[in-house]
């Protein structure tokens, strides 16, 4: 079973392009864990109330257990990472998926 960790931040527009440049070197930080398998960035297209822009980062991982272990050794660091450099300027939260089936379109 696939599972997917999806982090989802909302980001100051004063710190925006900061944060841009952060989180794509930060990305393959992530990956080098060795418990995720790839991950996507995208950007939320509604506006927020809060104002800001809202990005998702979903990190697919190789299994439940590789999750767990990245919650065990690698989360608390990056999480502070993160905080530390964005304070107030960043909310964010976390969400696990589980992929119950994919589609794919294929044409002839």
């Amino acid at each position: 079973m696939t599972f997917i960790y999806n982090v989802t931040a909302n980001i100051d527009e004063s710190i925006h392009q900061e944060w841009l440049t952060w989180i794509k070197a930060h990305i393959p930080k992530v990956l080098s864990t060795g418990k995720f398998e790839k991950a996507t960035l995208t950007k939320v297209l509604v506006e927020e109330d809060m104002g800001g822009l809202t990005y998702s980062i979903q990190y697919r991982s190789y299994s439940r257990e590789a999750l767990d272990k990245y919650y065990e050794e690698d989360a608390p660091k990056f999480r502070a990472e993160a905080m530390t450099l964005f304070a107030d300027k960043m909310l964010a939260f976390r969400t696990e998926l589980q992929i119950v089936d994919e589609y794919t379109v294929k044409f002839t």
